[in-house]
């Protein structure tokens, strides 16, 4: 059975997806086989295929074997809004069955999948569901992606309590800072590392540039 990581932050803009990539890396350098997927994604720009996320595309590049588009980023929306927003504008509605069976239909191409969320874990995704169905529905232990900045402390916990709350395994966090520097920044991982019964896979370094090999190294994962 193909295992995997579903991978949700406590914001926007946390990293979530440098995270993903690190994970799918370090997995690689394992040995083994892993793709990538964004299920749905708001912010899109218009190409000559049709809408892309740069999210995504950084996926879709880091899988272990060529994919198309529509498979890594089933919706694909413009607006840089709430997906469930987004789908609004469009007239369509965000189907986590269709998600799932996409999802399925890439797990038999892989040892292991990484499915990166959008926002943060209770982000709508249509009138009844929101990203937590979405993980439960996948059935992956999920990676939460803590921005590191004032705040995170409240973030992070909070997160970390719906993600329980929600029946799903917290399989850990990873800590990855916002800014070149912030203060106490290893007292507030300390203060966060002693209050999630859950480990740290990473403390990432400040990067304004990605470079996946230097998250990849930091991560602590058991041999797969």
């Amino acid at each position: 059975m193909t295992k995997g990581y579903f991978v949700t932050g406590t914001d926007t803009g946390v990293g979530k997806t440098w995270c993903s990539l690190a994970l799918m890396a370090a997995l690689q350098q394992q040995g083994q086989q892993v793709l990538g997927m964004k299920p749905v994604a708001s912010g899109c720009e218009q190409h000559t295929d049709g809408l892309r996320n740069e999210d995504a595309l950084l996926l879709q590049a880091q899988a272990s074997r060529p994919l198309a588009y529509q498979q890594v980023n089933p919706y694909a929306y413009a607006p840089a809004i709430a997906p469930h927003l987004a789908a609004q504008q469009v007239g369509q509605d965000i189907d986590l069955a269709h998600l799932d069976e996409v999802f399925r239909a890439l797990s038999t191409q892989a040892d292991w999948m990484i499915v990166e969320g959008a926002g943060g874990w209770r982000v709508p995704l249509n009138d009844d569901e929101d990203m937590s169905d979405l993980a439960r529905l996948l059935k992956l232990p999920v990676v939460l992606v803590v921005g590191l900045r004032l705040g995170c402390i409240n973030h992070a916990l909070l997160s970390a309590e719906a993600i329980r709350a929600s029946a799903c395994e917290l399989a850990g966090w990873i800590a990855n800072p916002l800014s070149e520097h912030m203060d106490q920044q290893q007292e507030n991982i300390a203060s966060i590392a002693a209050r999630i019964d859950a480990p740290l896979l990473a403390s990432m370094p400040y990067q304004s540039t990605l470079d996946t090999a230097a998250m990849a190294v930091r991560l602590t994962l058991a041999d797969s």
